[in-house]
């Protein structure tokens, strides 16, 4: 062997760069992961019950921001958030009869407490055309009442999404068929 034999091998030559496709199977499952959160959190942002409540809410605050309006238009526009969220929450059948006291008694059992007494009075009286006497924080009250009212708001007994069984989503079709004369 001569003494120059490092001199006759071939030069050192290093391996290409690691490509950035595909990816190891650790990205993969992150990859999965962070899309199953996605979903996750998109869905609970969407559910219609929070999105209701959402949209009441920012009604509400509309309301509160709008502080040149005359009292009366403001009760108009508390009443008429109130109503349609109850009818959402609900439903026709247990809130469209209701009035009067009747009426602040189920938005009182249902989390407007803050309507308790005069205050719900005064905000029927002022939403249905009658003179209230001025308050300097009626309409202070009747919007933390509202909010009370849509934050607690909740349809008890009411069957959640999926949870009603094949026979209870059955029974109309059935009731509609016997009516018709078809088995």
């Amino acid at each position: 062997m001569s003494p120059d034999w490092l001199t006759q091998l071939a030069p050192a030559h290093a391996p290409p760069a690691p490509g950035w496709w595909p990816p190891a199977p650790g990205w993969w499952a992150l990859a999965g992961l962070s899309l199953a959160l996605l979903a996750l959190l998109g869905g609970w942002y969407w559910r219609p019950r929070q999105a209701r409540q959402r949209l009441a809410l920012r009604e509400l605050a509309r309301i509160r921001a709008d502080g040149e309006a005359d009292i009366a238009a403001c009760a108009r526009a508390i009443e008429n958030v109130l109503r349609r969220y109850a009818l959402a929450v609900f439903g026709r059948g247990e809130v469209a009869r209701l009035s009067g006291a009747a009426w602040l008694s189920f938005a009182q059992r249902h989390g407007a407490a803050e309507l308790a007494d005069e205050t719900g009075r005064s905000l029927l009286v002022a939403a249905f055309g009658g003179v209230v006497p001025e308050q300097p924080d009626a309409r202070e009250r009747w919007l933390a009442g509202a909010e009370g009212f849509v934050r607690r708001a909740r349809a008890h007994g009411a069957p959640s999404a999926g949870s009603t069984s094949r026979a209870e989503a059955q029974a109309p079709m059935k009731q509609r068929h016997m009516r018709s004369g078809r088995p």
